[in-house]
């Protein structure tokens, strides 16, 4: 089950909100953490013991981790935590990667079991990146007096499998819901504000993301020999836009969820495509996952404390490491590698005249290195990708005759492009706090422009709800990007 479904939309999320809200506080924690893995069970019914073992193998961690704080044996129960989480991981997530690596180096088919020369498992348990991550979290930050160990189970559970952000996201730190675990109200504006924020996701993945998708798998399907430059181009920016819709269409859904039921997350998306450089863009993308990477992993190897090379191969690390919790592929090795170097490049000061607040071209080397680097992330093979790189760099072999521009774009796509081109800027905020500020002080005038922007926004919070609700109804190509990961 997906956030986009009418089975969401019109039968669990109704009946779970007027459940909640009909039964005593104390008994809500229980209901969601119910809820939540019944979420999940829907999608993925063979991996809830996966998800259910990891829960409590780490809350039976963390409790000998604090019980024994300041002990040796404390620091083998981290390290034997860490260890299990990532042997979760890479025995589901990596496995047959390593395993077709090795096959051209060492005949290993006779080393593994029966049935393990194809590889194990033929499909991810759904969320397994998010949910290992935010148990490592939950651990470390035991063990570093970040949070205390949590005595009750259920919060535990509940924070990892908490259903809106479950499956993709973001990454939650214990820390910053713990309170909100143990009580919370829920004010009518929370609610109203939660209802208004999942209503943009929504509109974000149906209406632009799935719009531009067509486009982009379809390009993307060509062969590499039958590319041109016009195409590759298309197809790029259609990706370009896709992902970014997608995923924080997706974040804001889970945000808007959350403050349904009394949970305040953190914000994951921050217009990266505004940046002006390529470490700005990591500030402002999937601020979760780059905020877990820096202090789970740059800081503790030295992050820019030690000399400046140990801080660039730092740096280079953690985005191959980045990389490849995106997937085993060499494609996002390839894909981490490549914004490990321009990290680097821009610390060395070698681009410091083109990433000056004062140049205007710094927001389209940061758009154009991002969007290059789209197609290592996208392409299906790294060899695949290079050849959609050459043919955007006008070197491809397409004639334009079997495969053209206008078989994958029609005015639709172009239209929501354009509209996605301000949807990436903060054009609507700006624009809010203009309206505000010229409202001044209370007088008819001014309540006048409340009206008619708290109006507008209602009328444009229906029409999104409606034309995506229609649009997941009519069964439209509804692919969610992070899903894979």
């Amino acid at each position: 089950m997906n956030f986009t479904e009418p089975a969401f939309l019109f039968l669990f999320l109704p009946w779970l909100l007027a459940i909640n809200f009909a039964l005593p506080k104390q008994c809500r924690n229980l209901l969601l953490t119910l809820a939540s893995l019944l979420f999940y069970a829907i999608g993925e019914p063979t991996f809830v013991a996966v998800l259910m073992g990891s829960c409590l193998f780490n809350y039976a961690a963390a409790l000998a981790i604090d019980r024994c704080r300041g002990k040796p044996i404390a620091d083998l129960w981290l390290v034997l935590a860490v260890i299990a989480n990532l042997q979760l991981l890479g025995a589901f997530k990596y496995f047959t990667f390593f395993v077709s690596s090795l096959q051209g180096i060492v005949e290993i088919d006779d080393l593994l079991p029966e049935g393990f020369s194809n590889g194990w498992p033929d499909h991810l348990p759904l969320g397994i990146s998010f949910f290992t991550f935010h148990a490592i979290s939950y651990v470390v930050d035991v063990y570093r007096g970040t949070n205390r160990a949590e005595r009750n189970p259920l919060d535990v559970v509940l924070y990892v499998t908490l259903f809106p952000q479950l499956i993709a996201g973001p990454i939650i730190r214990y820390h910053d819901v713990a309170a909100q675990i143990k009580g919370r109200t829920v004010r009518l504006d929370d609610f109203a504000d939660g209802v208004g924020r999942f209503v943009v996701g929504l509109g974000k993945k149906m209406l632009i993301a799935n719009t531009v998708a067509v486009a982009a798998d379809g390009i993307f399907a060509i062969p590499g020999s039958q590319l041109t430059a016009s195409l590759a181009w298309l197809g790029i920016a259609c990706y370009t836009v896709q992902i970014y819709f997608d995923f924080s269409g997706y974040s804001d859904m889970a945000i808007g969820l959350g403050r349904m039921f009394g949970f305040r997350f953190l914000e994951n998306f921050n217009y990266p495509y505004v940046s002006g450089s390529i470490t700005e863009f990591w500030r402002r993308w999937h601020i979760s996952l780059s905020n877990w990477f820096r202090d789970y992993l740059y800081i503790p190897l030295g992050g820019n404390r030690v000399s400046p090379w140990r801080t660039y191969i730092n740096l280079i690390v953690v985005f191959l490491l980045c990389g490849l919790w995106h997937g085993a592929s060499l494609t996002f090795i390839a894909w981490g590698a490549y914004h490990g170097l321009f990290l680097v490049i821009e610390r060395l000061g070698l681009l410091r005249w083109l990433t000056a607040p004062q140049n205007p071209l710094r927001h389209v080397y940061a758009l154009l290195v991002v969007s290059v680097g789209w197609v290592l992330f996208r392409a299906p093979t790294l060899s695949y990708g290079m050849e959609y790189l050459a043919a955007m760099a006008g070197l491809g072999h397409g004639a334009s005759v079997q495969y053209h521009v206008s078989l994958y774009a029609d005015r639709l796509t172009w239209i929501v492009l354009a509209v996605a081109c301000v949807g990436s800027m903060p054009v609507i905020p700006m624009l809010t706090e203009y309206c505000q500020s010229r409202s001044g002080k209370p007088s008819a005038a001014s309540n006048s422009i409340r009206v008619v922007l708290e109006v507008t926004g209602l009328a444009a919070m229906a029409g999104i709800f409606i034309a995506s609700v229609s649009c997941s109804a009519a069964g439209t190509y509804n692919p969610f990007i992070y899903f894979q990961f």
